[in-house]
């Protein structure tokens, strides 16, 4: 049975510890991060070592989200109900699971399929309890200091980190490394373990076995809040401001990873790889790198974000048209950048909303909807390899702008309707 801590004091002092159990379970995310890319940068290799074709490979690509599907939507529940903990090592274990099987697929190839699937699954799982996980201790009793939006920004942090140095690690080892197929998956299989023996020191927070977590002092002493206006349902709010926006958290790096290389990299002849792990770096690079950016806009107004970050994906798609009508690697790597920075600031407004929007008891159930919606992006390069057959692959980038500023505009509009309900309920508030 969990229990929920009471916030530790210092003895000399009486004020609150700040502790960082959140720094041991973020590398849970990096975990899950690292998984999902070390194979997107292989994705060249396996065309050029084993023979697999650009359908096959942008077919394995997409076979993560068939995965990743179930693992968020029974990681989501299976975290409220068992708890983070528990959750988070089986799905580490899947994870590593997925990984051995994906070093098997060089010597048969079929075994490629349920590597990435499990992969998808293990890390579906990781996102919703780990992200879950981190909320809950960025916020008191674990964490007193914690400013609003933080847990967002330190799980997507992590998330990023994955992704970057997943792809350029196993990009540099498949150039130059012996057995590239095998020892390329090696790194993650030691993050695993670190991961799982980090998060082994961290405390649970779940609010399981039925007991309501006893109010802390600090609640006691705290006056109920005036009656406000009813607050929309979560659900409710969830479908009008953060669905829309979920998507293109990976419709962006998808494209930047498993289509952009294949296209721009004809004169690269034995530089591939390093090129695509290059492209796996920089993009969710970007991504970190536009944290800071996040909390300002967030502090002023969160649907900031989300616009910020829609202008940022469609800034990216002209890049990338442009840079694939030209052939031009050094534009395509601008494009991946730019893509990048739209990845980092639609997750962080996304995780913060949700955030924000779900009960406790909830969280990681509404953080599952929210990743499982993201990941429908990872589709894209597979659709945009049939559509290819049709129309110049620029061309279906350009066309791809449409439905991006489509969703900038109605997230843009329901963000001012939201503000000018709220302006309205504070003006009509009798004064104290």
């Amino acid at each position: 049975m969990t229990t929920t801590a009471h916030p530790a004091t210092s003895r000399t002092t009486g004020r609150p510890i700040r502790h960082r159990h959140w720094l041991r379970t973020g590398w849970v995310m990096t975990a899950s991060g690292w998984s999902a890319n070390q194979f997107s940068a292989l994705l060249g290799a396996y065309h050029a070592d084993l023979g697999l074709t650009a359908a096959t490979t942008t077919a394995l690509f997409g076979v993560y989200v068939l995965g990743l599907i179930p693992g968020l939507f029974l990681g989501g529940p299976a975290a409220d109900r068992r708890g983070r903990r528990p959750v988070v090592f089986v799905a580490l274990t899947l994870s590593a699971l997925a990984t051995v099987l994906l070093m098997a697929g060089s010597v048969a190839t079929g075994l490629l399929w349920p590597g990435r699937f499990l992969t998808g699954m293990g890390a579906g799982a990781l996102l919703s309890a780990g992200s879950a996980w981190i909320k809950e201790l960025s916020s008191p009793p674990y964490d007193t200091h914690a400013t609003a939006g933080a847990a967002a920004r330190r799980s997507g942090l992590f998330l990023s980190a994955g992704f970057a140095t997943g792809g350029l690690v196993a990009a540099l080892i498949a150039q130059w490394a012996p057995a590239p197929m095998i020892t390329a998956y090696l790194p993650h299989l030691v993050l695993s373990v670190t991961a799982a023996l980090l998060a082994s020191r961290a405390p649970e927070t779940a609010r399981t076995g039925g007991r309501r977590p006893a109010r802390t002092p600090d609640a006691l002493a705290t006056p109920p809040a005036p009656a406000t206006a009813p607050a929309p349902a979560p659900g409710a709010a969830f479908r009008r401001l953060v669905a829309p926006v979920a998507p293109w958290v990976f419709v962006a790096p998808s494209i930047a990873l498993a289509t952009l290389p294949g296209l721009v990299d004809a004169g690269l002849t034995g530089w591939r790889t390093v090129y695509a792990g290059i492209v796996t770096a920089v993009t969710p690079g970007a991504g970190l790198l536009v944290a800071p950016l996040a909390r300002r806009l967030a502090a002023r107004r969160r649907i900031a974000t989300a616009v910020a970050g829609l202008a940022a994906v469609i800034a990216g798609l002209l890049l990338a048209a442009f840079a694939v009508a030209r052939i031009r690697p050094d534009a395509a790597l601008l494009a991946a950048a730019v893509l990048g920075a739209g990845y980092g600031l639609c997750v962080a407004y996304g995780l913060t909303e949700v955030a924000a929007l779900a009960p406790p008891e909830r969280l990681a159930r509404l953080t599952a909807r929210f990743w499982a919606l993201c990941y429908l992006g990872f589709c894209t390069p597979y659709a945009i390899s049939l559509l290819t057959g049709l129309f110049a692959p620029a061309t279906v980038l350009l066309a791809a702008v449409v439905p991006a500023a489509a969703t900038l505009a109605l997230i843009a509009r329901r963000g001012a309707q939201r503000g000018a309900r709220r302006g309205a309920h504070q003006g009509a508030r009798p004064a104290a």
